[in-house]
């Protein structure tokens, strides 16, 4: 793994300790609106965060909207 990744995901996390929830869905939805590439690194540590603290049914209901979405 890349030092950078971890250096990333390290800043990322740090950032957004103790947030609230509307501070996370603020940000959430601002990397979306904004739809800059350089934000999605950061939505993806989310996840990351987020996935690894769910069961797996969670996933699995994850997984079925990302694939209903993603059909053309």
């Amino acid at each position: 793994m890349n030092p950078e990744d971890i250096d990333l995901r390290e800043a990322v996390i740090k950032n957004m300790e103790n947030s609230s929830q509307e501070e996370i869905r603020m940000t959430i939805v601002d990397a979306i609106e904004k739809g800059e590439e350089k934000t999605l690194p950061g939505l993806g540590v989310l996840f990351e965060v987020m996935w690894n603290n769910i069961s797996e049914n969670e996933k699995n209901n994850i997984i079925e909207t990302l694939e209903a979405n993603l059909k053309l």
